[in-house]
């Protein structure tokens, strides 16, 4: 089984190819893989708690990893408090810990 960091940069409201990594990191998880999955950018707008048809709910239920980059979050003014149940910010550094790890890095 292979370890998978999926790095998501669009939101889930209308851009094209919004929540390809949501989906996929649900695919290689039912199939056994290791997978984590980091918001960035607007990807983070997915992250705010009551946020509508974002699948995250559904990755955190299956103990996928779901964290928010910390700056994108503070760039949108959303804090830690405000993101939705399991889902928890993190430094970018967390990329450079996966890829040194051995982690196979997918950014969408």
């Amino acid at each position: 089984m292979q370890n998978y960091l999926l790095i998501e940069s669009r939101d889930n409201f209308g851009q094209p190819g919004g929540g390809f990594c949501i989906e996929l990191a649900r695919t290689l998880a039912d199939a056994g893989h290791a997978v984590g999955v980091l918001l960035v950018q607007n990807g983070v707008l997915s992250a705010r708690a009551g946020a509508q048809a974002s699948g995250l709910a559904g990755l955190v239920a299956a103990g996928v990893p779901v964290l928010a980059d910390e700056f994108s979050l503070a760039e949108r003014g959303i804090s830690a408090q405000q993101l939705a149940p399991g889902i928890r910010g993190s430094a970018l550094d967390v990329v450079i810990d996966r890829m040194i790890g051995g982690w196979k890095v997918l950014w969408h």
